[in-house]
């Protein structure tokens, strides 16, 4: 037995990733190098930076399906392209207002999270959010092995679903050749997450080039094709009244709801800022522009398609495969490149909006052991082995499933927006926020905010009744209208819910006034000095008129 023990403790030191010394066993718990501040020297994301992300990151084929979606639902096609442009610019509001939480404490969303839910209350949004972002990276993995199928297809015709063999149930969803297309696609994905997030802002440079230009030639190929844009630019709204108002609020929010692993998850990205200003304009102004360009291009090649063939394809990938079949060499090389283009775009889709995501995630939750590069292997693996073409089966289904993810980060999001803007009016002591013992000003109550977790559910509760209508049971019209605008009332709810509690039950560590202090953290150094003290860099004051025990601010302004 003493054997056994030695031989696991030795594994647990190889295992152990790179960390801080001289921490203690519950702040191993709670920090590795990959959860600390970004020190300087890795700040390295400028303004054109996010502006790279962004574009590269608007360039897929989700958001191309999703414009689709809202004109199949009766929209007419500049309805639906509002609903994007509303609907993004509100979600480039909503990644700002997370995005400066990074971007001035140079920390990401899991330990963000830390001074709403608790030192270990952080555990569960974590955790929610790792498994939206495994399951969403199989979703986008799985669509990229369509861009593989066509790749392959382009250069050897025999490989074709109808005709090899298909060992998977007829109403699985998949066959044979496209499961092999996306373990492909899931295989050359793995190089990339080895990568540090401060350096990978080179992939989304390349990817902001290179997949806007085919996106632009695949809608010049299929107008050229089709001899002009088609009939569906010229089709009116099949709604009328509160019909077509509750579609194009639904269109909105949809466009909303694509965004919600983003909108927790930017701090992930931002805290590589050089400065805040370089993560607030280059986000709010690109996000909106880069995603209506990329539906509108969607819509055009559509509607394209409709004169083409007698019908509309809305999925971008289906619309090359026919090509594919009808085409010479010069045009399987077209679609190649293409494809390849679109292959590229969900790499890159898939970095940003889930490996990192779930890869951070899975730090925080076991520091000691894994990374963010590790994480990032595990969210494939689960990625992998989630059946993820079941969730694309019909265009209900994959709608109903977003709609889903957001009742529950919205309810997140809410409680760590309203903690940081109007509980906290932007203060943060950083290195309290990996202090496990009970003294510290994020220990709350056994570690968890009870105040964070009753908000957070009410936020999930208001959308409750209504989720269960979406799903085919009878519930109250009301339920229904709640529902259709599910993000906002989730955030809403929870963050008032939050505000309210707070006020009666008061926290520790708030300012009196606006202060943000990040840019005044010189050391970042997480340990406990010989006091014991984490220290925030703050001086001790106490007011005599109310016998209450203060931090002075730069500026003498208190903090409780």
């Amino acid at each position: 037995m003493a054997e056994k023990l030695s031989a696991v403790r030795r594994w647990s030191k190889r295992l152990a990733v790179e960390a801080e010394p001289g921490l203690t066993t519950a702040q191993l718990m709670l920090t590795n190098h990959d959860l600390k501040p970004v020190e300087a020297e890795r700040r390295t994301w400028g303004a054109w930076n996010f502006v790279g992300f962004w574009i590269a990151d608007s360039f897929n084929i989700n958001t191309w399906m999703i414009s689709s979606s809202m004109m199949v639902n009766g929209l007419s096609w500049w309805q639906s392209w509002l609903c994007v442009w509303i609907g993004y610019a509100i979600s480039g509001c909503f990644i700002c207002l997370t995005g400066r939480i990074g971007a001035t404490y140079h920390i990401g969303f899991p330990v963000a999270s830390r001074s709403s839910f608790g030192i270990w209350g952080s555990f569960w949004p974590v955790l929610n959010r790792a498994a939206m972002a495994c399951i969403w990276y199989g979703v986008q993995a799985y669509i990229g092995g369509h861009c593989v199928y066509l790749m392959i297809r382009s250069i050897w015709k025999a490989w074709d679903r109808n005709t090899i063999p298909n060992t998977f149930s007829p109403t699985s969803g998949t066959t044979t050749a496209d499961f092999v297309s996306f373990f492909i696609f899931w295989l050359c994905s793995l190089p990339a997450i080895w990568f540090p997030v401060h350096k990978i802002r080179h992939l989304f440079t390349v990817k902001a080039y290179f997949v806007p230009s085919a996106a632009i030639a695949f809608m010049i190929w299929a107008i050229v094709r089709a001899g002009d844009i088609g009939p569906i630019i010229r089709q009116p709204s099949s709604l009328k009244g509160s019909d077509l108002a509750w579609e194009f609020v639904k269109g909105i929010m949809t466009s909303i709801a694509n965004f919600a692993t983003l909108i927790v998850n930017d701090p992930d990205f931002s805290r590589y800022a050089r400065k805040p200003k370089d993560a607030l304009w280059p986000q709010l102004l690109t996000i909106p522009t880069g995603f209506a360009i990329t539906s509108l291009i969607g819509i055009l090649v559509s509607s394209c398609s409709f004169s083409i063939y007698g019908e509309a394809v809305w999925d971008p990938l289906e619309l090359l495969e026919k090509f594919l079949d009808e085409g010479n060499s010069a045009e399987r090389f077209g679609v190649f490149v293409i494809a390849f283009a679109f292959s590229l775009a969900q790499l890159g889709t898939n970095i940003a909006a889930n490996s990192v995501s779930a890869g951070a995630d899975l730090t925080a939750l076991l520091p000691r052991w894994i990374n963010i590069r590790r994480g990032g292997y595990i969210c494939a693996a689960v990625g992998l082995a989630m059946n993820p073409w079941t969730l694309l089966k019909s265009n209900n289904q994959f709608t109903t499933y977003l709609s889903a993810y957001s009742v529950f980060l919205s309810s997140i999001a809410g409680v760590i927006v309203f903690d940081y803007y109007v509980v906290r009016r932007g203060y943060l002591e950083v290195k309290e926020l990996y202090d496990g013992r009970k003294t510290g000003p994020y220990y709350y109550t056994w570690g968890i905010h009870w105040r964070a977790y009753a908000a957070y559910i009410a936020g999930i509760l208001i959308n409750v009744v209504g989720f269960a209508g979406a799903v085919g049971r009878t519930v109250p019209i009301g339920a229904t209208y709640i529902y259709n605008v599910n993000f906002f009332a989730g955030f809403l709810v929870s963050g008032g819910v939050y505000s309210l509690l707070c006020h009666f039950f008061p926290v520790p560590a708030v300012s009196d006034k606006w202060m943000e202090v990040g840019d005044e953290i010189e050391d970042l150094r997480v340990t406990y000095d010989s006091d014991g003290a984490t220290g925030s860099g703050h001086e001790l004051y106490v007011d005599p008129m109310v016998g209450k025990s203060y931090k002075l601010g730069a500026d003498d302004s208190k903090i409780v």
